[in-house]
């Protein structure tokens, strides 16, 4: 499976994803810089967390609109697999990638914990290997990942099994209307989520909940 990680100022979660995902897969992912024009060819690109231009503006406003994300949106329409983790969830879904927008936490103040998440859809790329209504541990790091979005896109989400990740009744660290932490879209091949599995998958880790989710991509 060939893959990219998009760099863009400000992100630093980059070499985690690429590990993440050349341990899981084999291979070492392409690391494309922002102002380029054109993907390589790869069956997925990962958007990954970090504080991209600063968090000026709204988190992930300016990175939508680097050079490189023209060229993923339109392969994201011909059905490209795009992954948005953190401040990458932002950044997809300030491109439109995604419905709905992340802003600042309830509490307002910056978040770094293991929180409890609930696969509502394990028939995505990233969840196929987990068991629908299974409950893993992850890390957050975020101050803006409350998710909001008007009572009609949630109720469509809903309805459309489009909610992929839920934080576990009472551990919602956000604020995120129905304690969604990851959405896909309608087609299924843009996933975006506030957690970061990537720092959950090996012992030194101290779990390994989440390895199963990076499994799932070789088996999408």
């Amino acid at each position: 499976m060939k893959s990219a990680v998009l760099l863009f100022p400000g992100i630093n979660r980059e070499s985690d994803m690429v590990q993440a995902l050349e341990k899981t897969t084999g291979v070492k992912p392409h690391v494309v810089w922002h102002t380029e024009t054109t993907l390589p060819k790869v069956d997925l690109v990962v958007v990954p967390g970090g504080f991209s231009y600063g968090d000026y503006l709204r988190c992930g406003a300016i990175a939508a609109r680097s050079p490189i994300m023209a060229d993923v949106k339109a392969k994201a329409a011909k059905g490209l697999k795009v992954l948005g983790v953190c401040n990458g969830f932002q950044i997809i879904t300030e491109a439109g990638l995604l419905p709905g927008a992340l802003v600042r936490n309830a509490g307002l103040r910056f978040v770094c914990k293991e929180v409890r998440l609930r696969i509502e859809n394990n028939q995505t790329f990233f969840t196929n290997k987990m068991a629908e209504g299974a409950v893993v541990s992850c890390p957050i790091a975020h101050g803006e990942g409350n998710y909001i979005a008007d009572r009609e896109t949630l109720e469509e989400l809903e309805g459309e099994g489009r909610v992929v990740f839920r934080y576990v009744e009472g551990t919602n660290p956000n604020g995120a209307a129905n304690d969604i932490a990851g959405i896909c879209n309608a087609a299924g091949n843009v996933i975006g989520m506030m957690p970061h599995p990537e720092n959950m998958i090996e012992a030194l880790h101290g779990k390994r909940d989440c390895l199963p989710l990076f499994e799932s991509l070789l088996a999408a």
